[in-house]
């Protein structure tokens, strides 16, 4: 069938689009790439012109290991464990400090699963304690008492959100055709180009298996712990096993394939021919050139929309599904004290008596270093009135006057505040604690 007469044939400007094709949307184009593990059957939504084929190339080509890949992709110096997780945006942040209340063990960096675990809490909603007031702090609660055992697999997401990708798919397609229709076959073959190398790198890259590691440990004592980051923390409660997983564990990428994973570099060449387009789309028409941009522009809007989705979010309820779905609380204490103190209830809290100590005074002297006799004293007392595990009086919290002797005024009144700012703490997990 003959070629329908070209639309604007008569016209007498080009587009320069050489200086898009290959290298535009390369960091949107990268983001939506890493989505693909996130929804159902995302891997074969991926036919359309994709834009910012030489940055996936790059990125992606890192991942093939083998000696001619390595030269035509060479790696990042520091590269090597976890590199496919890192590259995809699944793994590689460094999460907060962690310190033991048991065995007083010291991580001064957990993996990603604990800055998961740490930016998910900062979404959870607030109780507000009250009480006097000066920098608040929060302490987020995270129970892995009792979990039974963990789901073996994750879980992707509904693939509804990833059918938003008909939208560039039938774009390209139909600016495909129409190049067809009306005889530029030279934007024709670019356009199509675009979709085969979009489409078979996101089933290559789609048909790895995410999944999380899990740190086997042969304790059986509690692993109970802190996530600590400034003025927030998390109390993580729970077996060894349960509590490392957050700790040391991590998201992992098993990618398909032999050890060399040839079939991401082939991709990678794949895209790298994209690059024809610098050298055959000035050769198409006007409209052709048209039809060229057009599928670009969708695509990049497409890739910009998924650049933007709250993949931690996904992963903290991915996290929370592993772990066997445990209940997440977060509080806002009014001062550090009264965060301090709070934090010291909900590691005691549940502790039998026959089991290993809590040493609060260490975690009371590590969160307020502060060694003059004032603070000496508050420490003291707070840890008496959380060894009488009787809450209602708080006794122990009263100011006595052999607490005061050899105290100025000012001491004396900066101890009771100390320890009001220990009572609304106390009274807080109280009424928290009877709530449930």
């Amino acid at each position: 069938m003959p070629a329908l007469d070209r639309p604007l044939t008569n016209a007498k400007f080009t587009l320069d689009v050489s200086g898009i094709a290959g290298f535009f949307g390369g960091q949107e184009a990268l983001a939506a790439i890493t989505t693909i593990h996130l929804f159902k059957g995302k891997r074969w939504l991926g036919w359309y012109n994709m834009p910012g084929s030489y940055l996936l190339s790059r990125t992606i080509g890192q991942l093939a290991n083998s000696g001619v890949w390595d030269r035509l992709f060479p790696r990042p110096d520091d590269s090597g464990f976890g590199l496919a997780e890192s590259s995809f945006g699944l793994d590689g942040k460094p999460g907060p400090k962690y310190v033991a209340s048991m065995s007083q063990t010291v991580i001064d960096t957990t993996g990603h699963l604990g800055y998961v675990i740490m930016t998910g809490s900062k979404t959870v909603p607030v109780e507000e304690i009250e009480g006097r007031r000066t920098i608040p702090s929060e302490v987020a609660f995270l129970d892995l008492r009792g979990i039974r055992g963990s789901r073996p697999a994750i879980l992707q997401e509904d693939a509804c959100q990833a059918l938003l990708a008909l939208i560039p798919i039938s774009t390209s397609f139909i600016t495909c055709i129409l190049c067809a229709i009306y005889g530029d076959w030279f934007c024709f073959a670019m356009i199509l180009l675009g979709i085969i190398s979009g489409g078979v790198t996101s089933f290559v890259i789609g048909s790895a298996k995410l999944s999380i590691s899990r740190v086997r440990s042969m304790a059986s004592h509690p692993g109970d712990g802190l996530l600590i980051e400034a003025n927030t923390i998390v109390v993580v409660r729970g077996e060894e096993s349960a509590v490392s997983t957050i700790t040391r564990g991590r998201f992992v990428l098993e990618l398909m394939g032999s050890s060399h994973y040839n079939r991401i570099g082939m991709c990678s060449l794949l895209l790298i021919t994209q690059f024809l387009q610098l050298l055959i789309i000035p050769q198409g028409s006007l409209f052709g050139q048209i039809m060229f941009v057009i599928s670009l522009a969708v695509s990049w809007i497409y890739s910009y929309y998924l650049s933007s989705f709250p993949k931690e979010d996904i992963q903290l309820k991915w996290l929370l599904d592993f772990l066997g779905n445990p209940e997440m609380h977060r509080f806002r204490l009014q001062t550090r004290t009264a965060m301090t103190v709070f934090t010291c209830l909900l590691l005691r809290e549940g502790i039998e008596s026959d089991s290993a100590p809590l040493d609060a005074y260490r975690i009371l002297r590590d969160f307020v270093p502060r060694d003059t006799p004032v603070w000496e004293r508050w420490r003291h007392k707070v840890v008496q009135q959380l060894e009488s595990e009787e809450y209602e009086s708080l006794h122990a919290l009263q100011v006595h006057p052999h607490d005061t002797v050899g105290f100025a005024q000012q001491d004396i009144m900066l101890l009771e505040a100390l320890l009001r700012d220990a009572m609304s703490a106390f009274r807080g997990y109280e009424r928290w604690h009877a709530s449930l």
